[in-house]
């Protein structure tokens, strides 16, 4: 069973306040774009002496694989189902990490989706998501995968109808880690000043006057090439620019047929979707 996850970006990002498990709230409108890694399972040779069997390709996985979240996911499923059978997982990372694009939380939730599927374990999405919390703030979002409007840790999802067919996407990840942590860190907490069900539906044009990521203020303090960034893509025509998550990837939306050929500086990842 091969499938192919895809990441997500922020379109606007508020924290709204400290919780006092040590968590944030946040608001925030979470967007599915289809810059996708790949997610391989097959069931594990009879005599296989682990419970799942790992390997990755593509971009470098850092870590010992015993932290990556698909295993932690496959792990958390056998719980309590534990007659799911010992499988072999192979990631194919497209997706880079510590980009604020959820890359790797949307690999975990659909391993959970997968061997929900695979094995038959008919557990209702409801439950299903409640699993992802437990992997992640936003891995709930990649279980409904579609338009919503996120509060809560991320995990309280209204979804939304909003076609942006006619437009394309233009990623760039320049190769700078941001410390999520630390970019919390920086942060007061606050309300949107516009509510983001009605901005979301204004036409994208005015998005740049409702709609913004709050930790663009600290990180572009700190790494004032992410705001250069920013600002080209607007100087090139992007209807809407921003940073997704606490960064490092900023997007641009552009009518689609009117992306130029853009300079990106050298170890700049981009993907147009």
């Amino acid at each position: 069973m091969v499938v192919f996850p895809n990441c997500k970006i922020n379109l606007g990002l508020y924290i709204t306040k400290k919780r006092e498990d040590g968590f944030h709230d946040v608001a925030t409108i979470f967007y599915p774009v289809q810059w996708q890694d790949a997610l391989e399972i097959i069931p594990a040779n009879p005599d296989a002496h682990t419970t799942i069997q790992f390997s990755g390709s593509g971009l470098p996985i850092p870590g010992n694989p015993e932290n990556n979240l698909c295993i932690k996911a496959y792990t958390l499923l056998k719980k309590d189902f534990p007659n799911i059978p010992s499988i072999q997982l192979h990631l194919h990372k497209a997706i880079p990490m510590g980009a604020g694009l959820g890359g790797g939380s949307s690999d975990a939730a659909t391993v959970l989706t997968m061997l929900n599927q695979y094995f038959e374990l008919k557990i209702p999405e409801q439950q299903l998501s409640k699993f992802a919390l437990q992997l992640g703030s936003d891995c709930p979002f990649f279980i409904l995968n579609q338009p919503a409007i996120a509060t809560g840790r991320g995990e309280n999802l209204k979804p939304i109808e909003i076609n942006l067919e006619n437009y394309q996407f233009v990623l760039l990840y320049p190769s700078i880690h941001i410390s999520t942590a630390w970019a919390f860190q920086q942060i007061t907490p606050q309300m949107p000043k516009t509510d983001l069900r009605y901005a979301i539906h204004q036409p994208i044009e005015i998005w740049p006057t409702l709609l913004f990521n709050q930790f663009e203020l600290p990180v572009f303090a700190a790494y004032p090439q992410l705001a250069q960034l920013k600002m080209e893509l607007y100087h090139q025509g992007a209807l809407y620019a921003a940073m997704s998550g606490s960064g490092s990837t900023i997007y641009g939306i552009f009518k689609k047929g009117n992306i130029p050929k853009l300079n990106i500086p050298e170890n700049t990842l981009l993907k147009i979707v």
